[in-house]
């Protein structure tokens, strides 16, 4: 054996044996590397378990606003229910402190011409009857006092029409309400545009959690409290009314149209309404319950419905300012 063949042997062996250590090494690479994904995963996993933290739905001890039964109070339920928005504050002021006494005045005045006049000019008292026609200055009294009475009326009126037809500002959280037949659907808009479908809660499932039946829903509209909420209104089918009345807030929902109006709820809670427009056989079973939060909860329920926390503005802004920054890598690179 010359030399030649010798070297071309032994190339022929290492050859081999790379071969061979290739062929063994690579699994082993392969599981290390899927162990290491696994590992990556499980990481990401945790930190996004500690990331979004868990939420909790209000029990029935936190229920504000709700229909009053008489067995808890006759003159409750005669009544307004209490009032947990800015406008609804000052039109159950207005109702309490200048409707509910100019009305009781002007009944009872009333009342009592009837029984004077009654007694006063009876056919017993008065055999001859008067022959007067009409007397100038009771005309002039009561031609001025109702003005009066109605310019007072007017000031407030006009003062809340206004309140509740105030345009939202920027800021404010944009959600939709989309009337069915016989659901309603709460997109949320500035969070990712995730749509949560809310459904009346069956009786027996409401009673055993302490919960008012045929109120109670599946899933509620969970709004942040004391943050200005641009509520949209949509009919996906017929007209729908969306109705919180512990809100003072109303507002059709009208097919191939979109309405709008400012809420604003002051306190943490539940409220419920109901559609107040007659939609169909079951319009009396699509109630609506609003739970308000604070926004650390809210935020934290918009993480565990998989959308996102800022409006569409926030994101696309942030697009915009990464892109230049890509291009100018690719060019470093």
């Amino acid at each position: 054996m010359n030399f030649g063949e010798f070297a071309r042997k032994r190339l022929q062996i290492l050859t081999i044996l790379a071969a061979a250590f290739t062929l063994f090494s690579a699994p082993q690479a392969a599981l290390a590397q899927d162990a290491e994904s696994v590992a990556d995963a499980a990481v990401v996993a945790e930190e996004a378990a500690v990331e979004t933290p868990a939420f909790e739905h209000f029990g029935a001890d936190m229920i504000k606003g709700q229909p009053s039964f008489a067995e808890d109070g006759l003159v409750a339920t005669m009544t307004f229910q209490e009032q947990y928005s800015p406008n609804g504050d000052y039109a159950l002021w207005m109702h309490d402190a200048i409707l509910l006494p100019i009305i009781t005045v002007i009944s009872v005045f009333v009342l009592f011409l009837l029984l004077w006049v009654m007694f006063r000019y009876r056919r017993g008292a008065n055999p001859v009857p008067s022959k007067t026609s009409h007397n100038t200055l009771i005309e002039v009294i009561w031609t001025v006092i109702p003005i009066i009475i109605l310019l007072v009326i007017a000031v407030p009126s006009i003062r809340l029409l206004a309140q509740q037809y105030e345009s939202p500002p920027e800021d404010a959280i944009t959600i939709k309400a989309n009337g069915y037949q016989w659901y309603w659907g709460y997109e949320y808009v500035d969070n990712g545009g995730f749509e949560v479908i809310s459904n009346m809660m069956p009786e027996a499932d409401a009673v055993s959690q302490g919960l008012p039946p045929q109120l109670e829903v599946d899933n509620r509209m969970v709004v942040p409290v004391n943050t200005p909420l641009r509520i949209q209104t949509f009919g996906a089918d017929v007209i729908h009314s969306f109705g919180i009345p512990s809100l003072w807030f109303k507002l059709d929902a009208v097919p191939g149209r979109v309405n709008e109006k400012m809420l604003t709820i002051t306190e943490e809670g539940i409220f419920y309404g109901q559609c107040m427009e007659l939609c169909g056989a079951r319009h009396g079973y699509m109630p609506i319950a609003i739970e308000a939060r604070s926004k650390e909860d809210f935020e934290a329920w918009v993480l565990s419905q998989g959308g996102t926390i800022g409006s569409g503005e926030v994101a696309e802004a942030e697009e915009v300012a990464e892109e230049p920054a890509e291009a100018e890598e690719a060019t470093e690179a």
